[in-house]
């Protein structure tokens, strides 16, 4: 297989990359006037690196692998280029962007209506959770950029009378690993067939993993790649830190770390929708701020748990890996792995949450004894021995008795919530398309929320 030619194509323009990063402004790019102001007013004052990389070479109509750690400016990478096509030639359906969950969906479409609003771009996002019929109207409506989770597109496509991508002139993956690792693949084959060949693909991904080289041999034609970071790698302003704790004491070291650092906003990240809520349901008996987001929750309740996070209304937000890639929300000050990730590469993308765009922050992960072999994986891909979290331990004794308490009361919500959803169940019946939710669905089942059938 000829492998994806490397950075020394045929642009000038991506040779002396390094010496003028400094000096480099969009319009250097070749990005048109008016997409250079609405970069301003985003306050996007100089592009980063995987920008002055990726599009000089997007401009000049290369299909294009973009690889770079997550806070890097993705979006910004392929949605410049697309705007700026779409200003030469405009038409509808002019371009999709493919993304494996429905919080990045929402995310790129608000950057590509902000940068594409003095021009009158029109986005429609197609993701599950949400009224097909509203989705449908949106569509015959052709806006000329569709943001999508791969199996809702696919559902439109084969029901949605009208509606074809036969016109398409640019395909975007976001977060291509994710979407394979989601066992999108099908989905993605079945889209790659039915939009035309002669067309623009970009695949932008945080790693490169075996599956996305074999999605990149299927889509893309004699691509070129633009990687800032060959090595996994977290961002030099973050402070990393873990603590190794006996397994039923995780709790109450967790307390007492959100009161060490009471003031900042947390990110704390459970491995299940069933632990993410117990989680949020211990920590507001004891008088914190938390709110959860994870696969279970309706559309309309992540949305508004994130956005209640975005506006500082809530301090803590506790979330299952279906917040760990993309979302861009600068006030984090602390990640926490309360369990830690079974992927060391999710460990990347996690702590990518903080210390976005030139931001200082700390991550600190829970170590117990069950997960020594998993830490030490992440410590050997991130290539660094990460130093203790100092906490007194006398201290964290003391809060035992209140939080074995809470722990109670938070049993208790659950039961009395898994009782309600049981009489529900119908209601809760949308096919969730993020997060491998019927995994995560299958573990909860074991635990006493869910006993389906047969009791």
């Amino acid at each position: 297989m000829a492998a994806p030619e490397e950075r020394e194509s045929p642009t000038e323009a991506s040779q002396p990359v390094m010496e003028e990063e400094e000096t480099k402004t969009f319009k250097d790019l070749g990005v048109t006037d008016v997409l250079c102001e609405a970069c301003d007013q985003l306050g996007w004052t100089k592009p980063t690196k995987i920008q002055i990389e990726a599009i000089p070479l997007a401009l000049q109509g290369r299909d294009i692998i973009g690889l770079a750690e997550t806070g890097s400016g993705k979006t910004g990478a392929f949605a410049l280029p697309i705007l700026n096509a779409l200003l030469e030639t405009p038409q509808r359906l002019f371009a999709l962007v493919l993304t494996p969950t429905r919080e990045l969906a929402f995310q790129i479409s608000e950057q590509f209506e902000a940068l594409g609003s003095s021009i009158g771009v029109q986005s429609a996002v197609i993701v599950g959770g949400i009224d097909s019929m509203s989705q449908s109207l949106a569509l015959a409506k052709k806006p000329h950029i569709i943001i999508a989770t791969p199996g809702r597109l696919i559902d439109h496509l084969e029901n949605t009378k009208g509606f074809n991508l036969r016109a398409l002139k640019y395909l975007v993956m976001d977060e291509a690993d994710r979407i394979l690792n989601m066992d999108f693949e099908t989905e993605v084959d079945k889209i790659l067939k039915v939009i035309p060949r002669d067309r623009k693909t970009f695949l932008f991904s945080a790693t490169m993993t075996k599956k996305v080289q074999k999605l990149q041999r299927a889509a893309l034609k004699n691509p070129v790649k633009c990687a800032v970071s060959s090595k996994y790698q977290t961002v030099e302003k973050l402070q990393q830190y873990y603590i190794f704790i006996p397994s039923k004491f995780k709790d109450t070291y967790l307390v007492y770390i959100l009161n060490e650092l009471a003031g900042n906003s947390f990110m704390i990240f459970c491995s299940t929708c069933n632990n993410t809520q117990r989680t949020a349901l211990l920590l507001r008996n004891l008088g914190f701020t938390a709110i959860p987001l994870h696969g279970q929750m309706s559309q309309s309740k992540r949305l508004g748990s994130l956005n209640k996070f975005k506006a500082k209304a809530r301090s803590i937000l506790l979330a299952t890996d279906v917040a760990s890639r993309g979302l861009d929300i600068p006030h984090v000050d602390v990640v926490v792995n309360f369990d830690i990730p079974t992927h060391s590469k999710d460990y990347i993308h996690r702590v990518g949450r903080t210390a976005r765009a030139g931001r200082s922050g700390k991550a600190i992960t829970f170590v117990t004894q069950y997960d020594v072999e998993l830490f030490q994986r992440i410590e050997h891909l991130i290539g660094k021995k990460l130093p203790v979290f100092p906490t007194q331990d006398d201290e964290v004794m003391m809060l035992t008795e209140r939080v074995a308490e809470a722990q109670r009361f938070a049993r208790m919500e659950l039961r009395e919530h898994g009782e309600k959803k049981k009489r529900s169940r119908e209601d809760a019946g949308d096919n969730d398309d993020t997060e491998g939710a019927i995994g995560v669905r299958n573990k909860v089942a074991g635990g006493k929320m869910k006993k389906r059938k047969g009791r």
